[in-house]
């Protein structure tokens, strides 16, 4: 009986290492062909925004003025004006301080941050219909309004003169795109929202390439670094100092 059983225990074997064997596929080699596309695209933008236009801008039709984009933060997002008016430049403003600008301050949709298309597509829309001098064109925002800055100052920093990010986050990546932009950030050490250090990294960045940079911290503020800035005359003296390099 168990010379009969082993013979046949060696031949079940011999099947089932046959049947694993030829069940096994061969592997399959990927073929990849080098492939291109190119289609154009379009993108409806819009929004709306508060406008100043300074003292004496009526009185003489043939001058042009600089003009200053004002990015408002977090808490001034959705669908009504006034609320662009409780802090920055647009309180500013609305208190009754004068300004030698044309400002122009747009609103954020809610749960949304600041396209730099629609950003740039408004300073297009501005400059097409009012008396613009293309030349002193500025950026500046807190907070969210500071990210946008960097962010839009890094997809179009030809279209400035100068910018001023207060409380901001950059992008490091892009800090080559600011050499030769002149650039003054602002921060509250005492940030607990946007941490010091997001501003730190985008001056470092910048200064370590050569780039025109100023830095100024305040020791005991916190996230409020804006009042304190847009309150000083020298931010507007500064900006006022520069104009868009003309074009080689």
């Amino acid at each position: 009986m168990r010379k009969t059983l082993l013979p046949c225990l060696i031949l079940a074997l011999l099947l089932l290492t046959a049947c694993v064997h030829f069940g096994k596929e061969k592997p399959m080699t990927a073929e990849f062909h080098p492939a291109s596309f190119s289609r154009t695209i379009t993108k409806k933008v819009g929004g709306q925004f508060l406008l100043y236009l300074p003292d004496g801008y009526a009185e003489d039709p043939g001058q042009c003025w600089p003009l200053i984009l004002f990015l408002h933060g977090i808490g001034e997002r959705g669908r009504d004006l006034d609320k662009l008016k409780v802090t920055g430049l647009p309180q500013k403003l609305a208190a009754g301080v004068p300004l030698p600008f044309i400002i122009v301050c747009p609103q954020c949709p809610n749960d949304e941050s600041w396209s730099p298309d629609t950003l740039n597509a408004l300073l297009d829309e501005v400059i097409g219909q009012c008396r613009v001098d293309e030349d002193r064109v500025y950026l500046t925002g807190l907070s969210m309004g500071g990210s946008g800055t960097w962010a839009l100052a890094g997809e179009h920093p030809e279209r400035f003169a100068a910018i001023a990010p207060i409380c901001g986050r950059g992008n490091i990546a892009r800090a080559r795109r600011f050499k030769h932009l002149p650039t003054w950030a602002f921060h509250g050490a005492r940030d607990e929202v946007v941490p010091i250090r997001e501003s730190e990294i985008m001056v470092k960045a910048i200064q370590k390439i050569g780039g025109e940079v100023k830095f100024t911290v305040y020791p005991e503020a916190g996230h409020d670094s804006w009042t304190e800035t847009y309150d000083n005359p020298e931010l507007y003296q500064w900006l006022l100092a520069y104009r868009r390099p003309k074009a080689k």
